[in-house]
């Protein structure tokens, strides 16, 4: 149901106001939770949810805005017993903190609630990081307060980063981490602050555990389950390092093997070096052709280097310069775990070690003038 822009009633001093927090959902996308709020009045029976999470499916270009960062969110609401229902059936968790607001507050969150559902006002362009679900329920419920001054004592993972922090979430879904990883650059690898923290759903719920407000009290009672998960978890998936460094042994047996025998492999090469030039252009238009914070100064480009582009068609006739310098950046991405300023995934070492054998047999002198194709 839709939020409406008709004038809403001042809520009783019964009124309350709680924030959801619910549980992670089997699909990637749902690993990380979602955050809503709750206003009631028993007196006037209102009870709404605000979700700040959905989206039209039926737009047009869904998908390409979604990809160049122009999908656009917006605030819905909904009756409380139909939205834990929804949860209810699929099987996930959800837990409510009541905040201690006054009415005064109260009413004033109630008021901005509303003033979002406006048309005019309902739409936003998401941001994994910076404006999703949990930091417009942070945001919205801070300019209620009548100091929206708050210390949190929880600072023990602070000094996280945002993808060590999203590593929590999706740590059995090891083929989305490398995706994960492959698309988000050095940004995402600088430490958060308690404020930021909070763009994860629950560790905005874990934050309002301990947050105090000016007046010195507690900002919300302690969460209470309204909902246990019963869902089956997700099985943990096969490590992509695993599978990459049987790729790099077999490879690199192959190599030697195709030396001696002066083979030629490009039945080998031309897939394996389209695949990372493909992928290449990938990180490229994430980077200047879309409007994503996080995927800015990705230093993946070491790796998945444009450089494979002039590799892929010129293959035997390259330039012996531009092969060592691509063998040099993959040695960079190989070395530079320890000091370079973005956390790469661990299967990119076993993927550049691979590139970099292939590429070095390009330099090699034949060991004779028989040449054996192997098509």
């Amino acid at each position: 149901m839709w939020c409406s822009a008709a004038a809403q009633p001042r809520l009783t001093d019964s009124s309350f106001a709680s924030l959801i927090t619910c549980g992670a959902g089997n699909d990637y996308y749902l690993s990380f939770g979602h955050t809503a709020i709750r206003v009631c009045d028993p007196q006037q029976g209102i009870d709404k949810v605000y979700n700040y999470g959905t989206f039209d499916f039926d737009s047009p270009n869904l998908y390409w805005n979604f990809v160049r960062g122009y999908l656009n969110y917006c605030v819905s609401v909904s009756d409380y017993r139909r939205f834990v229902a929804v949860y209810q059936y699929e099987g996930r968790s959800l837990d409510e903190q009541r905040l201690r607001l006054t009415p005064t507050e109260v009413n004033s969150l109630f008021a901005a609630l509303e003033e979002n559902c406006r048309p005019e006002n309902r739409y936003y362009i998401y941001d994994f990081f910076r404006d999703n679900c949990a930091t417009r329920a942070r945001d919205i419920i801070l300019g209620a307060l009548d100091n929206p001054d708050i210390f949190t004592k929880r600072t023990a993972d602070t000094n996280l980063t945002y993808r060590q922090i999203i590593y929590r979430y999706v740590d059995r879904l090891k083929w989305w981490q490398l995706g994960v990883d492959l698309l988000l650059g050095m940004r995402c690898d600088r430490p958060v602050s308690t404020f930021d923290y909070m763009f994860i759903p629950f560790d905005l719920q874990n934050q309002l555990d301990t947050a105090i407000s000016a007046s010195g009290q507690p900002l919300a009672e302690p969460a209470v389950q309204v909902l246990y998960e019963t869902k089956q978890p997700n099985p943990e998936s096969l490590s992509p390092d695993l599978m990459f460094w049987l790729l790099f042994a077999a490879v690199a047996s192959l190599s030697v093997v195709a030396y001696i025998k002066q083979w030629h492999l490009q039945w080998l090469d031309i897939p394996l070096f389209a695949l990372v030039a493909l992928l290449s252009i990938l990180l490229l238009v994430m980077w200047f052709g879309t409007i994503h914070w996080c995927t800015k100064w990705n230093l993946n480009l070491l790796w998945l280097n444009p450089l494979f582009i002039y590799i892929v068609f010129r293959l035997r006739k390259s330039n012996r310069i531009v092969l060592y310098i691509t063998i040099a950046c993959l040695a960079i991405t190989v070395t530079g775990f320890a000091w370079l300023p973005q956390q790469f995934n661990t299967a990119a070492i076993p993927i550049a070690l691979t590139l970099a054998v292939r590429l070095a047999s390009y330099l090699l002198p034949q060991r004779d003038k028989t040449i054996k194709e192997n098509i």
